[in-house]
């Protein structure tokens, strides 16, 4: 094979991205327990989960202890958690593995998080 000569691609290569997401509730306190990868194919069921609480919580702590990757769609995603939350509660984010860390703080979002 070449150096320009073309490999078969993975048509399935979604099939990598899974996440699991895991919500419990104290009163209005919610805790989303991340597992997985949040990207551009798993972001929407997290923002789906977090919109159907937005309305009734003040508290949203997102947990990322099992996360292993964070694109730009999943850090989406949390701007717009911690937006739903500026005027009636707050927003947490905890437990951050050091290669999601970092995306956050080369992003700058270490900086508009709380970070626990």
């Amino acid at each position: 094979m070449g150096l320009f000569s073309k490999k078969s691609k993975n048509t399935n290569a979604s099939s990598n991205s899974v996440l699991r997401v895991s919500v419990t509730n104290n009163g209005t306190e919610y805790t989303f327990m991340l597992d997985g990868k949040l990207d551009t194919m798993t972001s929407p069921d997290l923002e789906k989960k977090i919109n159907e609480v937005a309305d009734k919580a003040t508290k949203l702590i997102f947990d990322l202890d099992k996360l292993e990757y964070i694109s730009s769609a999943g850090l989406r995603v949390l701007l717009g958690a911690v937006q739903a939350m500026e005027d009636k509660g707050e927003m947490v984010v905890r437990n951050l593995s050091q290669s999601v860390q970092d995306i956050f703080e080369l992003t700058g979002f270490n900086l508009l998080f709380t970070i626990e």
